[in-house]
């Protein structure tokens, strides 16, 4: 599988090295070449420095023959910008965009993104926990 992930902070960077692992053709993008320090050692995929929102960007990682994209900035906005372009200008089958807004992330998820927000599941696993239902 051929997977583009954008931002490359612990999250992007841990998913990116478990892909790679797994046998997974993974090209992470970021603005800062100092957040490919997150990569493992072992990590065998290519390392972008640049825009992810940015088309020939996109382009240059590998989109148009990418089997799942990721974004997983810190921006929500920039995270949203570029899984349009994954999803509906490039035709990535999988699209995954990380929101931390809960709100946002139902509209997004409402009009048709598969999201995923770190607030909302950080949230939950915390209510278990003070529950005793375990994380």
């Amino acid at each position: 599988m051929k997977v583009v992930i954008m931002g490359c902070g612990r999250v992007g960077g841990m998913l990116a090295g478990m892909l790679d692992e797994a046998g997974h053709q993974v090209t992470v993008i970021d603005i800062d070449s100092w957040s490919f320090r997150w990569l493992p050692r072992s990590f065998s995929g290519k390392a972008l420095v640049g825009d992810g929102t940015d088309v020939e960007t996109l382009r240059m990682a590998g989109i148009e023959e990418a089997d799942v994209f990721v974004s997983t900035t810190q921006g929500d906005n920039r995270n949203v910008m570029a899984a349009q372009a994954a999803k509906h200008i490039f035709n990535v089958p999988k699209v995954v965009c990380r929101i931390y807004d809960p709100l946002r992330e139902e509209l997004y998820k409402s009009m048709g993104l598969e999201t995923m927000s770190p607030t909302k599941l950080g949230a939950s696993v915390l209510m278990n926990i003070v529950l005793g239902k375990g994380g």
